[in-house]
C-alpha cells in the first residue's frame, strides 16, 4: 500500500532501539492478546495487511491476471526489499510459498551420489532431517549428523574435523531451532564451509525478522526463511536466496515461469535465483512479504534483535524463579535468541497452553518429534513462549503472573 511510514526509532533504555509504542499502534492484535507465538505465526503490522487487503480488492474488482500486471512494478520490488534485508543482490531473491518448499528446492538442486556425505546439527527441524535422509537415501549418500558443544550450539570443531575427512558436499543446519533458544554460530560453519570448498544450507526460518542476517557474513550458498513468524509476514510466504555462482544444478521441478523452451525437446533454466519460483503463486502474499521487508529494514535490525534477545532473557529470569516450572532452553546466555521454553511439573504442556490462552495468553507447544535427534533427555512436551519486539514487560507478566497462580494453586 503506497504511503505507509514506519515508526520513528528513539533512544528509550535497555532492549528498546525503537518506538515501541509506535510499533504496536500499527499491530491491531496487541489489543486483544498477549502474543507470545512470533516462533509460529507473528502479529502482522497494519502496513502488510493493508497491502493485501488493497491488492485482494484490486482483484475482486478487475481479475486476478489484471490486478497482478498493475502490481508487477511493486512484485519486482519484492526482490529488492528482500535482497537489502539480507545483504543480497536482488537476482540471488525467489519468492517461494513456504519455509520448507524453499529449502526442499534448494536441497534438489543439489547433486548427490552414493558415498556422499551431508552433514547436519542434533536440532534440526524435523522436516529438513526427513528431506536430507530421503534425499540420501536415494542414492546411496549418507547424512552424519555432528553433535553439540557443551552449550548446546553445534560443535564447529568437530564439524570442521568431519569436512577434513573428505566427501562432504553439504552441510546443512538451522540458524535458530525452533525450540530451546539457542542460535548457531552460522558465520563460523560457513567459514569452514567454504574453506572446503562445500555447499551450505542454512534454515533461517526462526532468524530472519529476529536478528540481523547477511548471507555474505554467513557465507552460505542458500537461506531459506518463511514470512510469517519474525518477519511479521503472511501466511503461504517464504523467501529462498541462492548465491550467485554456486555452481548448483537444476531445480527439481521447472515450469514456465523458471525455464523456456529452445527447442522441440530442450528448454533452459534461469541463471537466476528465479528459477526456483512457480508461476502460480499469491500476488498479495508477496507484496505483503516485501512491505514486511521493508517494516524490518526501516526499524533495524540491530535493535530489533537487541530488544528481542533482551525481552527474551527477562522471561526466562522470571519463569526460572516459579516453582514448579522449569525452562529447558540452551545455548549462550546473552547469545540466545526469543524462543522460550519451559514445562510445569504435574501438568502437561497442552495443557498449559490451553490454560493460558484461557488467561488471554498466546503460547505454543513444541512436540518431541519435531527434534528426532535431540530426543534424549527431553519431555515429550514443552511449552514455547516466543517474544516479539512489539511485546512489553507488562505482557510477560501477564503470563508469569498466570502461572505464579496455578502452581501455587
Amino acid at each position: 500500500m503506497e504511503g505507509w511510514s514506519c515508526v520513528g526509532r528513539v533512544d528509550a533504555g535497555c532492549g528498546v532501539g525503537f518506538d515501541v509504542a509506535g510499533v504496536r499502534a500499527q499491530t491491531a492484535g496487541v489489543g486483544e492478546r498477549v502474543h507470545l507465538n512470533s516462533a509460529g505465526a507473528a502479529l502482522m503490522p497494519d502496513p502488510v495487511v493493508e497491502e493485501m487487503v488493497a491488492h485482494l480488492r484490486l482483484e475482486a474488482r478487475v481479475g486476478g491476471y489484471e490486478a497482478a500486471e498493475s502490481a508487477a512494478a511493486r512484485m519486482e520490488g519484492f526482490y529488492s526489499s528482500v535482497a537489502r534485508l539480507l545483504g543480497a543482490h536482488p537476482q540471488e531473491v525467489a519468492f517461494v510459498e513456504s519455509a520448507t518448499r524453499a529449502w526442499e528446492l534448494a536441497l534438489g538442486s543439489v547433486p548427490l551420489k552414493a558415498g556422499d556425505r551431508i552433514l547436519t546439527t542434533v536440532s534440526e527441524y524435523s522436516s529438513n532431517g526427513m528431506g536430507l535422509v530421503k534425499a540420501a537415501g536415494a542414492v546411496g549418500a549418507r547424512v552424519e549428523v555432528v553433535a553439540d558443544d557443551g552449550e548446546g550450539v553445534v560443535d564447529v570443531g568437530a564439524l570442521e574435523q568431519a569436512l577434513e575427512e573428505g566427501g562432504v558436499v553439504l552441510v546443512a543446519i538451522n540458524h535458530m531451532p525452533t525450540h530451546n533458544g539457542l542460535v548457531n554460530p552460522v558465520e563460523r560453519v560457513g567459514r569452514a564451509c567454504r574453506a572446503h570448498g562445500v555447499l551450505f544450507l542454512v534454515d533461517a526460518c526462526q532468524s530472519v525478522g529476529q536478528v540481523q542476517v547477511d548471507v555474505e557474513r554467513v557465507g552460505c550458498d542458500f537461506l531459506t526463511a518463511t514470512g510469517r513468524k519474525f518477519l511479521r509476514g503472511p501466511r503461504g510466504t517464504g523467501l529462498l536466496y541462492a548465491r550467485e555462482g554456486a555452481g548448483v544444478g537444476e531445480p527439481a521441478v521447472v515450469d514456465v515461469s523458471s525455464a523456456e523452451w529452445v527447442g522441440p525437446d530442450a528448454y533452459r533454466v534461469r541463471g537466476d535465483a528465479r528459477r526456483f519460483e512457480s508461476f502460480e503463486r499469491s500476488v498479495a502474499g508477496q507484496l505483503g512479504l516485501a512491505v514486511a521487508a521493508d517494516y524490518a529494514c526501516a526499524l533495524g535490525m540491530g535493535a530489533v534483535a537487541e530488544r528481542v534477545g533482551w525481552l527474551g532473557e527477562v522471561l526466562r529470569e522470571r519463569l526460572s524463579v516459579l516453582e514448579g516450572v522449569r525452562v529447558w532452553d540452551r545455548g549462550r546466555v546473552g547469545e540466545r535468541s526469543g524462543i522460550v521454553t519451559f514445562s510445569v511439573r504435574g501438568v502437561g504442556a497442552e495443557w498449559v497452553r490451553a490454560f493460558l490462552a484461557r488467561e488471554g495468553v498466546n503460547v505454543s507447544v513444541s512436540r518431541v518429534h519435531n527434534q528426532v535427534w535431540e530426543y534424549e533427555g527431553l519431555p515429550e512436551q514443552v511449552v514455547r513462549a516466543s517474544v516479539h519486539y512489539y511485546n512489553t514487560e507488562e505482557e510477560l507478566a501477564v503470563l508469569v503472573d498466570a502461572l505464579a497462580r496455578r502452581v501455587g494453586a
